[in-house]
């Protein structure tokens, strides 16, 4: 039995969400596109708003460290300066 290349593209495709279709591949274009949490990825996409078991799937596609973290004013970088009010 010959396996045609339209088959092998679809066994290739690895869903995460089953509600939307949504795959592997996709959830990665939108990391890549910025996304760094499976909110940001259901915005983008709907992935994770309906029955809620792929958001497991999601967080580890996009891994721990992905993004950059925020830190709080005043642990590693000064504070900005305040303004100074414009004389009258």
């Amino acid at each position: 039995m010959a396996v045609t290349g339209r088959f092998r593209r679809e066994v290739s495709r690895v869903y995460v969400c089953s509600c939307f279709g949504i795959t592997e591949q996709q959830v990665k274009q939108h990391a890549e596109s910025g996304a760094c949490t499976p909110r940001q990825v259901a915005s983008a996409c709907k992935a994770g708003t309906d029955c809620g078991s792929c958001v497991r799937r999601i967080q580890a596609i996009l891994g721990r460290g992905a993004c950059p973290r925020r830190e709080p004013i005043g642990q590693g970088r000064p504070a900005p300066a305040p303004l100074r009010e414009a004389a009258a």
